[in-house]
């Protein structure tokens, strides 16, 4: 697996990732909220399956 996310699109998908999963944990927005996991995958891995399909890539390098 190539990366394919740059460091911002990272830095976000993990924010966004950290906040659906501790809204859903206190009880803000319903048990839909731990979809929060796929993002935060993401950034941690730094490839989007998603973006691999529709030929997007935000990193930087490219090899």
């Amino acid at each position: 697996m190539t990366k394919n996310e740059g460091s911002l699109d990272r830095a976000l998908r993990a924010l966004a990732g950290v906040t659906l999963i501790g809204l859903a944990a206190i009880g803000t927005i319903g048990a839909w909220g731990w979809i929060g996991v796929v993002p935060l995958a993401t950034a941690a891995i730094g490839w989007c399956p998603l973006y691999r399909l529709l030929g997007i890539n935000t990193c930087g390098l490219r090899r």
